[in-house]
């Protein structure tokens, strides 16, 4: 069932809050009107209204950092949307992750930093350059990429076992498990399927029985 129309201001526009759908972070805030509203349901990816420009304009458009819409919901009045959205590059006309970045401050990883990861890896995956390694992994194909992740998981496996009677420290162990999460995220873009699929079924278990 379609949610509720917004309720639109005196000039036909109301704030959506663009939000990152597997990390939760708040990326940015720019204002939709009816005619945005409808391309993002009918495309599947966000449009905003510029009232600087007075024109519809989807995002990445010059950029190229897109953001797929996988849920528009309203609040409670009405008078705001939550735009859900998996965005394939920065969100942020000056590069950052989110338009809401201290520039003073070091950002850490976090989950946001992996879908980041899994953003350069799905553009390596279509645009294939010359000299990366990931794009020579995915050339490979599945058997070659799903052998990297066997040996991956073996040698993380490997340095728990050391790390458990004083062999490995805390670092190999966590170098060997960023090994294994990265050619996993290769192994996922090779076959198209994004992480957020695998978000959503750790969800669903992770719901009451």
């Amino acid at each position: 069932m379609r949610p509720p129309e917004p309720v639109f201001d005196a000039v036909g526009l109301v704030p959506g809050i663009v939000q990152d759908v597997t990390t939760g972070r708040v990326l940015m805030v720019a204002y939709v009107n009816r005619e945005a509203l409808e391309a993002m349901r009918r495309t599947g990816q966000a449009h905003f209204w510029s009232r600087s420009r007075n024109e519809l304009w989807r995002k990445g458009e010059t950029s190229g950092s897109t953001m797929a819409v996988r849920r528009i919901r309203t609040d409670c009045d009405g008078d705001a949307l939550l735009i859900e959205v998996e965005p394939a590059g920065p969100a942020c006309h000056t590069g950052a992750a989110t338009c809401f970045s201290d520039p003073d401050e070091t950002e850490p990883f976090g989950f946001a930093g992996l879908e980041s990861l899994a953003g350069v890896i799905a553009e390596r995956a279509e645009t294939r350059p010359a000299g990366s390694y990931t794009a020579r992994l995915l050339e490979s194909g599945v058997d070659a990429v799903a052998r990297k992740v066997i040996e991956e998981a073996v040698e993380t496996a490997l340095a728990a076992k050391d790390h458990a009677h004083g062999r490995a420290d805390d670092l190999r162990l966590a170098e060997e498990a960023a090994d294994l999460l990265y050619h996993l995220l290769v192994l996922l873009a090779e076959r198209g399927v994004g992480p957020n699929r695998v978000l959503d079924v750790l969800s669903a278990r992770a719901q009451p029985k």
